[in-house]
């Protein structure tokens, strides 16, 4: 069977040595493949050069195959670096070369995450940027130009502590070039090398690569993360190309503090923009501000993620939560709680997450000593482990100003909008003011990236207050766009069932005693479904329509398979619920269940 053909895949070896397992994805170049090393008994990737037209001529194939050289050599050249994807080996099959790279398990590009999740805040895309920034630089002090930074290829993933997106890495050197060692320019015919929208105007015109070409790139990529989309973004390449020599970005709306570097970097004059190392020293002062003395530890509003002025959702606009999984008779329950703003984007930062700090003010003619954290939170008593709260917040919108907390003793009783996840010890209140934000972000990531739409909330003692917090901020994790209704993580009970999906993470175990019922259960015991993560639907999707194409839509972002599960076996489920829909963010939860109806036990990768 000739090399990449649409139906070649699943069980062949390649090169005697590295079984292919399942297709991990596809672009220009050909496919990506999950596989099996043999001989070293472990997974890794393996990139498949693809022509779809076997009338490609020779000498357009002869560029394809040296691009994937070129790629190969290059990438090895930065083996080793943090934020670049390592390449092991590069191998001839079938006359063909197949690149053997590092397999990221749970990777996820930035392109998809933000379709799928939503624009990350400015400080995840700061972060994102300041990592691949670096691997630029690394690759241009070798003379290495990439020439194709762009959404798609900057992959997320685990880090070592597990926290989800925590890894940023740069990949696809397919199209790098080293221009001053008088190296081919692997370019095909009629076609520009680069991403039309992402490409840098001089590049457009026909200009060299240069460093300042990447950052141009960069720049857009760092757009499209916090803005939704890309500076350029129109109906046609053509019209993308053009728009990128001849117009100016479209302002940035979302960007906040990260909106002056994307500008700068975007400056069409290459002679004019901003450089990587100014460029590396804005970055890092969004990702670690610099706290002013007794200054207000909050994010500057106009850096809060878009989800911070969404809609608010009004409590008598709620009508029955109905969790059902599509593809089966649903029943709306009479005594369900009022429905859930359950989402996608437990990451929100990204990847990293979304962090929102709650500081006071120092004077102690404004806060009484008694108060914790200040006349404006309100609290008589320090916040404890797992106290669930309601945020009354001054404005209509969410996250903007500093809300009034109540403890919820019922935790869901009152729709509690969070809860107390964790706590950081700190010195004195200025040391509190200064890393409350980044610490509580840090310290909650974890369960951010299990939940769906989520954000921290870091409640840090005021000055008078603070040795009756006991020196403690309060880490939170908070509905993003309005209550979780309930316990999250740790605190949930075994056994309890689910009012709405806003407290289902990934992993849970599920038992579904009835179509339009499920309960959380130990995945050591029996189980009917397993939470493998969530999906968005389209704006235009209404909600009777989501309890249709949810599954499908699962199967398709979420599928089984990429988790270890035989298709054979097992097929993708879903559960939705109507808070998603009233806050317009339709988000769906996706799981993993027997196609023959039975339990599981054990089961997964």
């Amino acid at each position: 069977m000739p090399s990449g053909s649409p139906t070649s895949g699943v069980g062949r070896v390649i090169a005697g040595r590295y079984l292919l397992l399942n297709r991990l994805g596809s672009g220009g170049m050909g496919h990506v493949w999950l596989a099996h090393d043999q001989r070293l008994a472990c997974e890794v990737a393996l990139k498949e050069i693809v022509f779809r037209d076997p009338a490609e001529a020779g000498h357009e194939r002869e560029a394809r195959v040296a691009r994937a050289r070129a790629e190969a050599r290059h990438a090895a050249g930065l083996r080793g670096h943090p934020h670049v994807v390592t390449v092991h080996d590069v191998l001839e099959h079938d006359g063909l070369p197949w690149i053997v790279m590092e397999y990221l398990p749970g990777a996820v590009d930035l392109r998809d995450l933000v379709t799928q999740r939503g624009p990350l805040g400015p400080a995840e895309g700061a972060r994102i940027g300041l990592a691949v920034l670096d691997a630029l630089t690394a690759g241009h002090e070798r003379g290495v130009m990439h020439r194709d930074v762009k959404p798609a290829n900057i992959l997320l993933a685990p880090d070592r502590t597990g926290s989800p997106y925590g890894r940023v890495l740069l990949t696809d050197y397919g199209i790098s070039v080293q221009p001053d060692a008088g190296e081919t320019r692997y370019t095909l015919t009629s076609m520009l090398v680069g991403t039309a929208g992402y490409l840098a105007p001089e590049r457009a015109a026909g200009g060299p690569p240069t460093p300042a070409a990447d950052l141009f790139s960069l720049g857009c990529t760092l757009y499209h993360a916090v803005e939704g989309l890309g500076p350029f973004e129109r109906e046609s390449h053509l019209a993308e190309i053009t728009a990128v020599v001849t117009e100016e970005p479209r302002p940035p709306e979302r960007a906040g503090a990260l909106g002056p570097v994307i500008q700068a970097m975007l400056v069409k004059d290459p002679g004019q923009r901003i450089s990587a190392t100014e460029a590396e020293a804005a970055l890092s002062r969004i990702v670690t501000p610099q706290a002013e003395p007794y200054a207000r530890t909050q994010t500057d509003l106009g850096s809060q993620p878009p989800w911070a002025a969404g809609p608010e959702p009004s409590p008598q606009g709620f009508g029955p939560v109905v969790l059902a999984p599509p593809g089966r008779r649903r029943r709306t329950r009479p005594n369900a709680v009022r429905a859930v703003v359950a989402g996608l984007l437990g990451l929100a930062l990204a990847a990293g997450g979304v962090w929102y700090a709650v500081a006071q003010q120092r004077s102690s003619g404004e806060d009484g000593t008694g108060l914790p954290y200040g006349t404006a939170v309100g609290l008589a008593e320090p916040l404890k482990d797992g106290d669930c709260v309601l945020a009354d917040w001054p404005t209509a919108t969410r996250f903007q100003g500093t809300p009034r907390l109540t403890v919820d003793a019922g935790c869901g009783d009152q729709a509690t909008d969070g809860q107390v996840m964790a706590f950081v010890e700190t010195a004195s209140a200025e040391e509190a003011a200064a890393e409350g934000a980044a610490r509580c972000e840090e310290r909650t990531q974890e369960i951010r990236g299990k939940l769906a739409d989520v954000r921290s909330l870091a409640v840090v003692p005021s000055e008078p207050g603070f040795e009756a917090a006991g020196g403690r901020i309060a880490c939170l994790v908070l509905g993003a766009h309005g209550p979780v209704y309930g316990p999250l993580d740790g605190h949930r009970k075994v056994g309890t069932a689910f009012a709405d999906t806003s407290t289902m993470q990934k992993r849970d175990c599920l038992a579904v005693p009835s179509n339009r019922a499920a309960r959380l259960v130990s995945c050591e015991g029996p189980y009917d479904e397993m939470v493998l993560g969530f999906t968005r639907l389209g704006a235009d999707v209404t909600l009777t329509e989501a309890r249709t194409e949810s599954d499908a839509a699962c199967a398709r972002d979420v599928p089984p398979r990429d988790y270890g599960f035989d298709p054979s076996a097992y097929l993708a489920g879903s559960w939705t619920s109507a808070g998603p829909w009233k806050s317009g963010t339709h988000f769906v939860v996706c799981t993993v269940r027997r196609q023959n109806g039975g339990t599981m036990e054990g089961d997964g990768p």
